[in-house]
């Protein structure tokens, strides 16, 4: 009896649990149907696939001492193997912060790889994803990244790192050109598109920002491996959670899906040169002073490693803030974002003019806030304006214009660890300095070019796309529907549009 009664409470137990399952299932799967649920576990996804592009981006600063280590080592054993022991041989490409030449212009083009490949695959893959929506790209992305940060946790040699960055790029160039294109797609009001960028413009910063700690804390008491095998679980778990949200394979007809404008006309689009131009410019001074602040610091203020490793930690929380300040000004006074791209590049050239002029650690903190607080006025302001140029000018799909953004951020970082080192070594670090401070305020007065965009908003989009051709897009259907503009709304606009173009033709047969 006793077995019985107890085979009887499992039985009811077992039950409850299934019914309880049953109920969570159907929540998620009723939160899942819900828009506003949804888009925000989008954001989320996004958010996290940007945030492991920038930490594997820099993650690898304070691991590369270990692989110069092992590469002089290696060195070493075969010229002793070669020719017996030498002393010239013998020199390490650690200390004292000055690696050779040779080692100097390997590392450089390792960490510009990523930007190179990136720069070279954005136009097929803002095409591809203009062609196939924004989530399948997303999870291709996430899976080349995925395998990117296995390869980085394995590699034993130059050519391994440098494939495995190579990959990364190829990685970045689908998953955050889709990314920010699938937030600019769900999120249609001009308020919330910029809240919505601006969070993920802020998990950028913070993975940059948090990665040199990250792999030094966990290279020191994990292994070198570590770092990497925790960031392929991350991206493992996020694409697992962008396949139970968005079901990328689900059946849906795409074929109905609109047709975007093709990368190249929206390249020669004078307003989206104006912004990709500007995107390019203000993150020069960041992209050519990371691989040489350290090693000037060194040399001028005999910077400690921890100094050197710290460097940009405290420039994130002025990156937040302006990121904040930036979205909550844009929606009360939304016509004024060349303003506060124009007021950014200022604040970026003033700093990086002044960085040369500091002697101490807690001088350079200020010039460098500075710098991050101006990258983020700039891309918090210019970043939505691409998705309004897109929806006023041409077809309301994303891919191609955030390609070109993700262009823009890639020739700046391509070019970085490659020529920033050589302008210091033939020029100097303060000519440098005062070049990229010099470009930047010259180009602030050329976002003026964008002052009257806001005014294209009622009389292109709303007449000539809604009224006259019907929605090309996604973002123009769901306006609609947001309107009221279905069914007897349309009626009656079509109407007055006819009322207003009888009553011209009548004045114009009076006269």
């Amino acid at each position: 009896m006793a077995t019985e009664g107890g085979a009887g409470l499992a039985k009811s137990a077992v039950e409850k649990l299934s019914d309880a399952m049953g109920e969570k299932t159907k929540q998620l799967g009723t939160a899942m149907q819900d828009v506003h649920r949804q888009r925000r576990l989008i954001l989320v996804i996004v958010c996290v696939a940007l945030f492991l592009d920038n930490m594997l981006y820099m993650v690898i600063v304070p691991i590369m001492p270990s692989y110069l280590a092992m590469w002089e080592a290696g060195n070493s054993d075969r010229e002793s193997n070669a020719s017996g022991a030498n002393a010239s041989g013998a020199k390490s490409v650690l200390g004292p912060g000055y690696p050779p030449e040779n080692e100097d212009f390997k590392i450089g083009v390792l960490f510009a790889s990523k930007a190179i490949l990136q720069l070279l695959v954005n136009p097929l893959s803002g095409t591809f994803i203009d062609r196939v929506g924004y989530d399948i790209p997303l999870l291709i992305g996430l899976t080349v990244m995925f395998l990117s940060t296995i390869i980085f946790a394995l590699a034993e040699n130059y050519a391994t790192l440098f494939a495995a960055r190579s990959l990364q790029g190829l990685g970045s160039a689908f998953a955050d050109t889709s990314g920010i294109a699938m937030i600019a797609d769900k999120y249609t009001e001009e308020s919330e598109r910029s809240r919505a960028l601006g969070i993920a413009l802020a998990f950028i910063s913070f993975g940059s920002l948090v990665a040199p700690p990250f792999g030094g804390i966990l290279y020191q008491f994990a292994g070198r491996r570590v770092p990497f095998l925790v960031l392929a679980c991350v991206c493992l778990l996020d694409g697992l959670l962008l396949l139970t949200v968005i079901k990328p394979f689900g059946s849906r007809a795409r074929e109905n899906m609109p047709v975007g404008t093709p990368i190249q006309r929206l390249m020669i689009d004078p307003y989206i040169a104006v912004v990709a131009g500007a995107l390019t410019t203000c993150n020069i001074p960041l992209a050519f002073l990371e691989p040489t602040i350290a090693t000037w610091m060194k040399k001028t203020m005999g910077a400690s490693e921890w100094e050197m490793g710290v460097t940009w930690l405290p420039a994130f929380f002025p990156h937040v803030l302006g990121v904040y300040i930036t979205v909550k000004l844009a929606a009360k006074y939304p016509h004024l974002q060349w303003f506060y791209g124009a007021l950014g590049m200022v604040i970026i050239g003033a700093s990086s003019c002044t960085v040369p002029a500091c002697r101490n650690f807690g001088q350079l903190i200020v010039p460098l806030c500075g710098i991050c607080f101006g990258i983020a006025l700039v891309d918090t302001a210019l970043l939505p304006t691409l998705a309004f140029l897109v929806d006023v000018r041409h077809v309301s799909v994303y891919g191609s214009v955030y390609a070109i953004a993700d262009i823009s951020y890639s020739v700046a970082y391509a070019l970085g660890p490659i020529v920033a080192s050589q302008i210091v070594h033939s020029l100097g670090f303060v000519q440098l300095n005062l070049g990229m401070g010099l470009a930047n305020v010259l180009y602030a007065p050329v976002l003026l070019f964008l002052k009257n965009v806001c005014q294209m908003k009622a009389s292109h989009s709303e007449r000539n796309i809604l009224l006259e051709e019907g929605p090309k897009g996604l973002y123009d259907t769901i306006k609609m529907e947001e309107r009221g503009m279905q069914g007897n709304n349309v009626d009656s606009y079509h109407r007055d549009l006819k009322g207003a173009s009888e009553e011209d033709s009548s004045d114009y047969e009076y006269s």
